[in-house]
């Protein structure tokens, strides 16, 4: 998919923000929610997405909606890093198919990373184990402020 289009909101994250399906939530407020990634990269892959705005991408995005945004994935970086302890934290967000981007919702990666550990490729990680994705989701839960 291309950079321009129409938003689908049949996308796997528009059906997760409508209940249709499950998320591992970490932290929501009216405009944000943030979640384990079902296909993490690193552990405590996290990402974050906005709720109330039918974006495709960061491009989309009504400038009004962006700060929010901005504030949620700053806010849980900071609860990943608390948890995690990692040694860094990637903060990621793709645009268009040929950037990356895979689910065509706006969302912002958060990876922690560890020194020697291997990053799984985009796109290629296997599925987390669900109750792996609930212990983490509570340690990150448990370091927000």
């Amino acid at each position: 998919m291309s950079l321009s289009g129409a938003y689908d909101p049949a996308n796997v994250f528009a059906r997760m923000l409508r209940g249709e399906i499950p998320a591992t939530k970490v932290y929501e407020d009216a405009e944000t929610l943030a979640f384990m990634d079902l296909f993490p990269q690193s552990r405590g892959h996290v990402l974050v997405i906005p709720k109330t705005a039918q974006a495709r991408n960061f491009l989309d995005l009504d400038p009004a909606k962006v700060a929010p945004l901005m504030l949620t994935v700053q806010k849980v970086a900071r609860a990943v890093t608390a948890a995690l302890d990692p040694d860094g934290v990637i903060i990621l967000q793709f645009n268009g198919a040929p950037a990356g981007q895979t689910v065509f919702h706006l969302h912002f990666h958060i990876i922690p990373r560890w020194e020697g550990e291997e990053m799984k490729g985009h796109g290629s990680a296997p599925m987390a184990d669900p109750e792996a994705l609930a212990d983490l989701a509570v340690q990150i839960r448990a370091a927000l402020v």
